[in-house]
């Protein structure tokens, strides 16, 4: 899609599966990169699990035969999804950029990386700070009768379901600034709409978190903060589009 001219639903469906073939692609040789270091990336995954555990068991189960392999598959796709993150955001950037103005086009590496830096800057604060604090709060309840024996498939999975959640909270910005971009709604509507986005926020970090108010409060209190940061680039984009359309507007020729 190189042109600005309007494409049949054909083309555009042809451009698509281009992208998301360049994405798969992408995705897979970063799980071939990944897997020659599966164990390592998953006992880093799995520190603050195994910590929480304590000395005298910090080692987790396999209860299945093939629980370790496919847990060892399951933990390389997610490390490959990562490594080609830049891949995802540069494809769905180059996809979108065709409706944008000339000079929103020149964004696309501004935007890749700041994507790509708030996934991580998510991942890596929901690891180091909420990690170690949920999995510390559900150890808590281990007494003489019951003791923590955890499978390292329940483990990961609780432990890639919120790093994934951590890292997609963190784009709310730049969902933000494309509900701008989209023109479905202006930074006046989203200002206005800051109330709604603290109940959203809290209802979110509820669902998606388990039951522990650490986890939920660690992850809403930054979205709301992240979607006042939306509501500002949403504010400076709206100015600038309107100061690019202005002499644009002067330029046509009176209609008739």
């Amino acid at each position: 899609m190189e042109t600005d001219e309007a494409l049949p639903l054909t083309e555009h469906l042809a451009e698509l599966r281009n992208r998301v073939a360049k994405v798969i692609a992408g995705w897979a040789v970063g799980i071939g990169l990944a897997w020659g270091f599966k164990e390592q990336i998953f006992g880093y995954l799995m520190a603050p699990a195994v910590d929480a555990l304590g000395p005298g068991a910090g080692k987790l189960q396999a209860i299945a035969p093939t629980e370790i392999f496919f847990t060892y598959v399951k933990c390389a796709m997610l490390a490959g999804f990562v490594i080609s993150l830049p891949i995802w955001f540069w494809q769905l950037w180059s996809f979108v950029a065709p409706g944008l103005y000339p000079s929103e086009k020149k964004t696309v590496i501004p935007f890749v990386l700041s994507s790509t830096v708030l996934f991580a800057g998510g991942a890596i604060f929901g690891y180091s700070v909420v990690f170690p604090l949920m999995f510390g709060f559900l150890t808590g309840f281990d007494s003489e009768f019951v003791v923590s024996a955890w499978t390292m498939r329940e483990v990961f999975a609780l432990t890639s379901r919120m790093f994934l959640v951590f890292g997609v909270a963190f784009e709310l910005p730049l969902f933000v600034f494309f509900l701008s971009i989209a023109g479905i709604v202006d930074s006046k509507q989203l200002f206005r709409a800051t109330p709604y986005a603290i109940l959203a926020v809290f209802v979110t970090g509820a669902v998606l978190t388990p039951p522990d108010p650490v986890s939920q409060v660690f992850l809403a209190v930054p979205l709301l903060g992240l979607y006042l940061i939306g509501v500002g680039a949403a504010w400076i984009f709206d100015r600038n589009r309107k100061k690019q359309a202005e002499p644009e507007a002067e330029a046509a020729p009176p209609p008739g």
